[in-house]
């Protein structure tokens, strides 16, 4: 044959099969782009000159590795569409003579250009944008806006080579599925799914269970470091049943409205049902990849929104005062020595406090049981998700802080439950009663605590005589574990930014210098890792839900063009024996309604059911303001939603543009 033939037969199907070919090619570019601007972020130098700079550089790098593996399975899936397409072109080219190794030279150029074609239009679009990313996360986390254009040598690289080894993957794949079939298989594949599908019954009950088990999960898990370890549990759980009750529920769904003779027994109903029937069993892992994809998106997008949205309340939570020392020092003295020596810096340095704090604390893990709090050195995952810190401050300390005159009897506690209620009238703790005389609404802050991922439980006692008593207990109990009293001390200023930085570094070596036993705390320091962090977190979760998006689309758009060609000639013989067009558009509303919205509609099931559990997710991050997790989530699903519908709506037409030639 002439050297030149397979190009240009290469070439030629290309622009044959321009409407499945070109949306695999815009993904092609995207994703190239999407993975490049990544990894430029990543090694962007200009990231090195803002606040969180080394926390927001590895958020960006593990958000290359997320974009690499979804860049590597979507390319995978969307091909398989354009092959299955394709498979009955092959099959005819096998019966006119063309030997498989032809049509495997034919595959390779056609896989050539599309190699070229995606890494030289990805590599441009994502330099084009990856100062325009460089600007958003640079206003996300309010740094300032450097001059000058980044092109990162290294991001490039790593781009060509994955993506060669991605696209070389895919062509071996295609090649093999030539070679094992046989030229009657490849004509038969536009035809697959005629066969009318049974009921999988059982599936459908572990799908059900699947989900069920997973859903109860969500909901039931209450400690916040207990639902981080299951949340992996749950989704795996959801995915596999997920995908199980898309294959196997919804032909039961289509047969159970087939029995139903009232809604069966119309024109427009009577098309779509019989005709998904059949279909059905290969364009459910379809509607299933929506519906994970689409959960995926709404999760990430109204998580990490909602924890930038709401960063202040959680740097307050963390860091309660602009300043905190925790003195472990041993004794109440040499303590006050240390807290005497920051006064006389604030003096010295002429910082003005506006309010400051100062208490003793005892503070040790347990196991909660019912009522009774047990103390142990033994410890087990089996029992993590009933750890419990306990916080113990004497009532003098509260009331002098509080403002507050309560009085405590003799066996009588205040308590206040920062994440976990506790719903009886007496708290047992190693051999003694505590009956609760009242439940607090607030509490000392304490960031040290609140950044414990387990419950906790502050108890104000009578007074420095129960503290010490408590702490000789827990020093039985726990032995060369038991943790010694602390000593807390903070106090906010309204000095500003950088007089706060370098207070806070005067003090550091202030207390370096005094050989002082303990830690301390800026806020104003912190603030720039938290902006960091969070940041990158809600800049990658935008970022990573429009790379989602944009595989719902193409899937969709994928499902309608596969949907349309296969019942394009099933349409010709409905309208040759008088179905109208406005039957056929009818028939195609059907069609859509009975199953298109189902994978949104589950996807709102999932993000709903998961809601407990994220949120207790996001109080280890202490977001503990649920009306705002509960507000991004909301106007999230109604956003997605209007473009799911906005999106069938433009590919129906392409749908019904086949269908009705």
């Amino acid at each position: 044959m002439n050297k030149g033939f397979f190009p240009k037969l290469a070439a030629n199907n290309i622009r044959k099969n321009s409407k499945t070919y070109i949306p695999y090619l815009l993904t092609c570019i995207m994703t190239v782009a999407v993975f490049y601007i990544v990894k430029s972020l990543s090694l962007n130098p200009g990231l090195e000159k803002m606040v969180g700079a080394q926390t927001l550089m590895y958020t960006m790098s593990m958000g290359s590795w997320v974009t690499a593996l979804f860049a590597f399975i979507f390319l995978f899936y969307t091909n398989s569409f354009l092959i299955k397409r394709r498979k009955r072109e092959f099959g005819v080219f096998n019966i006119l003579g063309m030997e498989k190794r032809h049509l495997a030279q034919t595959m390779a150029w056609e896989s050539l250009y599309v190699t070229l074609i995606g890494l030289v239009g990805g590599l441009i679009l994502g330099i084009a944008l990856d100062k325009v990313m460089f600007l958003v996360i640079t206003k996300a986390i309010g740094g300032e806006i450097a001059l000058g254009f980044f092109v990162s040598g290294k991001a490039i690289e790593t781009t060509v080579v994955f993506f060669i080894i991605v696209f070389f993957l895919i062509f071996l794949n295609t090649a093999r599925q030539i070679h094992v079939a046989n030229p009657i298989e490849l004509l038969k594949e536009g035809h697959a799914g005629e066969k009318e599908p049974k009921t999988k019954w059982l599936m459908a009950l572990l799908g059900l269970a699947c989900v069920g088990v997973g859903y109860y999960l969500a909901l039931t898990v209450e400690n916040p470091l207990t639902s981080l370890l299951v949340f992996f549990v749950a989704v795996v759980l959801v995915i596999i049943g997920t995908y199980m009750l898309f294959t196997a529920g919804s032909i039961a769904l289509l047969k159970l409205l087939r029995k139903n003779k009232k809604y069966y027994y119309k024109t427009k109903h009577f098309t779509s049902i019989s005709g998904m029937i059949y279909r059905m069993k290969q364009n459910a892992v379809g509607l299933a990849n929506i519906c994970v994809l689409s959960t995926m998106v709404l999760v990430m997008i109204s998580s990490t929104s909602s924890m930038m949205l709401g960063m202040e309340d959680i740097l307050h939570t963390r860091y309660p005062n602009d300043f905190v020392i925790y003195s472990d020092e041993g004794t109440r003295e040499r303590s006050e020595k240390t807290f005497a020596d920051i006064r006389a810096l604030q003096a010295e340095m002429d910082l003005n406090v506006t309010d400051e704090i100062q208490y003793t604390y005892l503070a040790f893990s347990s196991v909660e049981d019912g009522d009774t709090f047990q103390v142990t050195r033994s410890g087990s995952l089996m029992v993590m998700d009933s750890i419990t810190n306990l916080i113990f401050v004497p009532l003098s300390d509260y009331n002098a802080i509080m403002g507050t005159n309560d009085i405590l009897e003799e066996g009588e506690i205040l308590l206040y439950s920062n994440r976990k209620d506790f719903d009886y009238p007496v708290l047992k703790v190693f051999d003694k009663e505590y009956a609760v005389k009242k439940k607090l609404d607030k509490f000392l802050g304490n960031g040290v605590i609140a950044a414990n991922a387990a419950n906790s439980q502050f108890i104000v006692v009578r007074d420095m005589k129960e503290m010490k008593d408590l702490y000789k207990k827990q020093k039985e109990a726990l032995t060369d574990i038991a943790n010694k009293f602390r000593y807390y001390y903070g106090f906010d200023t309204d000095a500003g930014e950088e007089e706060q930085s370098r207070f806070y570094t005067a003090m550091m070596d202030l207390l370096t210098e005094n050989g002082f036993l303990g830690s301390a705390e800026s806020r104003f320091d912190a603030r720039t890792s938290f902006i960091g962090l969070y940041g990158g977190l809600f800049f990658l979760g935008i970022f990573l839900g429009v790379l989602f998006i944009m595989a719902t689309v193409l899937i969709i758009y994928y499902k309608q063009i596969s949907e349309g060609y296969d019942d394009k000639e099933r349409f010709e013989i409905m309208q040759k024996v008088g179905m109208s067009h406005q039957e056929v558009k009818a028939s195609i509303r059907s069609q859509v309604l009975t199953v298109f919205f189902l994978p949104l509609i589950a996807a709102g099931m999932h993000v709903a059911a998961a809601f407990p559990m994220i949120s207790r997710i996001l109080a280890l991050f202490n977001l503990m303001n649920t009306s705002l997790y509960i507000a991004c989530t909301g106007v999230c699903f109604l956003v997605f939603a209007t473009m799911y519908v906005l999106i069938y709506t433009l590919t129906a037409k392409t749908y019904y543009k086949i269908v009705s030639r």
